[in-house]
């Protein structure tokens, strides 16, 4: 009989039997609430979880998740999160400059500090900004203590900060490249000059009663 300690690791390991490779990513659960929904017939009983996702590089996301387990929700959760991530620039471990952002009930002020200052920071905010790999900063929090909320407010902050580029801002971008660039540099086909179409009026005398035009004799 083999020792336990001669056991294969099963935490590296999935259900299929493959090796689980090492993520670029942090997880934190923030929160897990068991939440409720009224329906026909009585209560739906959930739970809620809110994961902050990040590589301390500065990339970070936070997403939510319901599922009728914890695991599930956690999950869920944990995949939004990765697909929302945004890309905050970091000067020296701490933000390039100060902001002031409000959302719901939730108001964060973020401030620039020196090496060596901390994450002056709690809660919600504190867990955000250590994924997002700031360092050194000043912060102030008011209003609501929901986590959630305030988790929502700081990632909006530092979307400021960043600048995230959504989907019009690329159209809008790819419409400047093409001013100023003909249709055979971007590979389309000319149209047909204006000058070589003919135009021909009509007057009400040449209209048929069927609404078709009437050929001149």
């Amino acid at each position: 009989m083999n020792p336990k300690t001669s056991k294969p690791d099963r935490k590296q390991r999935d259900r299929k039997g493959r090796r689980k490779e090492p993520s670029d990513f942090e997880e934190t659960t923030l929160t897990i609430d068991r939440v409720t929904r009224v329906v026909a017939g009585g209560r739906r009983m959930r739970f809620r979880a809110v994961v902050v996702v990040g590589d301390k590089k500065g990339r970070v996301g936070i997403g939510t998740g319901k599922a009728n387990e914890v695991q599930a929700a956690v999950q869920k959760a944990s995949a939004v999160a990765k697909r929302n991530m945004i890309r905050i620039p970091v000067e020296d471990g701490s933000i390039p400059h100060e902001i002031d952002h409000k959302f719901k009930a939730a108001r964060i002020r973020l401030i620039p500090a020196r090496e060596g200052t901390g994450i002056i920071a709690g809660g919600a905010l504190r867990v955000v900004l250590e994924h997002a790999g700031i360092r050194n900063v000043l912060s102030k929090r008011y209003g609501t203590t929901n986590k959630l909320v305030n988790a929502q407010c700081t990632i909006k902050a530092l979307m400021r900060i960043a600048g995230a580029t959504t989907a019009t801002s690329e159209d809008s971008a790819k419409n400047k490249d093409r001013a100023g660039k003909s249709n055979k540099d971007l590979g389309l086909k000319d149209t047909p000059e204006l000058e070589k179409v003919k135009i021909k009026e009509v007057s009400k005398a040449d209209i048929g009663r069927d609404g078709g035009l009437e050929k001149k004799k």
